[in-house]
């Protein structure tokens, strides 16, 4: 058996709204304890210098110069995480000895995987000094390189979560960009990003508002959904696409929306983000068992469990998550020791059946944007 490790997680996300920190024990292959955690909301200044970073990054060409405004994004950003592991150790009464090692994301500012281009700033070897604790980090980078979506992220943990729940089940996230877990019977994994989550609203209560987010949904609850608006945007191409996919924050442009009033903007954005994920019902296995067990959570006999096994892989391929393969020479992320460690940096690798998305909203919630789309059990 493995030995069990205790570490910090560190993310990110699309939606620019913080940092999470959070302490796990773990043997890389399930989660021994959950630990502390907290999180650390981006200042105004934070937040807008990071879409100032997002807007660079798509100007600027492959193997071009770093503009200033990701530059310094990166180094604030890195200094923003050196923080919130501090703070982490000193709630949890933990010393940078007793932490293993650091998984660091990062914050996205561009993904490309269509152009095997994945951005993540962030950087780990100024992390690893200013902790004093190896840092690993570029997640996305070798395996996008390798011809994989790099994304949605984490699958696996939602694998080990759900692990003594009846099955099959789906997680769904609704960050920055929506994404989707499903895992079968048998432990089948499909994974991919469903469209956009709340970034998109975020930008348009932005330009309507002046705050980054439509705070308790107070904007789309007064506005009413234009279905004609609505429907154009669903026939955006990305939706027959099947996994693995993901998307960029900008995937989906917004001009569809543009006449409309603020409020009407910001429900029919939210509606959109709801019928997106029901739409991903189109790439599960058993769509009206799946909703069932999204109501219910039964558990299932050994018998259904053969039946889903046997039905699953003569209809669906092995890999269905976003990421490709096994990556170039067997390793795939950057390890940080910072200037106290200099023994070589291990390759770690990953076992792509199961794949790496964010923690998600309840089920309730993708069962109900599954019914109002007519799937019934």
């Amino acid at each position: 058996m493995a030995d069990v490790l205790k570490v910090i997680g560190l993310m990110s996300g699309t939606s620019l709204d913080g940092i999470d920190a959070a302490i796990l024990d773990t043997d890389g292959e399930a989660v021994a304890v959950r630990g502390p955690a907290l999180t650390v909301p981006y200042d105004t200044g934070t937040h807008a210098m990071l879409r100032a970073a997002l807007e660079a990054a798509l100007h600027t060409p492959p193997g071009g110069p770093v503009p200033a405004d990701i530059a310094k994004a990166e180094r604030l950003l890195t200094d923003a995480h050196g923080a919130a592991v501090l703070a982490l150790l000193e709630n949890a009464a933990l010393k940078p000895g007793d932490i293993a090692l650091i998984g660091f994301h990062g914050q996205t500012v561009l993904h490309r995987p269509s152009d095997r281009r994945t951005w993540q700033i962030g950087d780990g070897e100024a992390l690893a000094r200013a902790t004093g604790i190896p840092v690993v980090n570029e997640f996305r980078k070798a395996d996008v390189a390798a011809g994989g979506q790099g994304a949605p992220f984490v699958p696996l943990y939602h694998l080990v979560l759900t692990g003594k729940m009846g099955r099959p089940i789906a997680v769904v996230n609704i960050g920055g960009v929506a994404n989707l877990t499903y895992v079968g019977a048998a432990g089948e994994l499909i994974a991919f990003d469903t469209g956009p989550g709340n970034a998109a609203l975020d930008d348009w209560a932005l330009s309507h508002t002046g705050k980054p987010l439509d705070s308790e949904g107070k904007l789309a609850a007064s506005g009413r959904v234009n279905e004609t608006v609505l429907a154009s945007m669903l026939h955006h191409p990305m939706f027959l696409q099947p996994p693995p996919k993901s998307l960029d924050r900008f995937d989906f442009p917004m001009t569809a929306v543009e006449g409309l009033s603020g409020p009407d903007g910001a429900a029919t954005l939210t509606a959109f983000t709801a019928a997106a994920i029901a739409r991903a019902n189109e790439h599960l296995p058993r769509a009206a068992e799946t909703l069932d067990h999204l109501r219910r959570r039964a558990p299932q006999s050994r018998a259904d469990a053969r039946a889903a096994r046997a039905a699953y892989r003569r209809g669906h391929p092995r890999r269905r998550c976003g990421v490709a393969g096994r990556f170039p020479g067997g390793g795939g992320f950057r390890l940080s020791r910072g200037a106290q460690h200099q023994r070589p940096a291990p390759q770690p690798t990953l076992d792509h059946r199961r794949s790496l998305s964010h923690a998600g909203r309840p089920a309730s919630f993708a069962a109900s944007a599954l019914e109002r789309q007519g799937v019934t059990p």
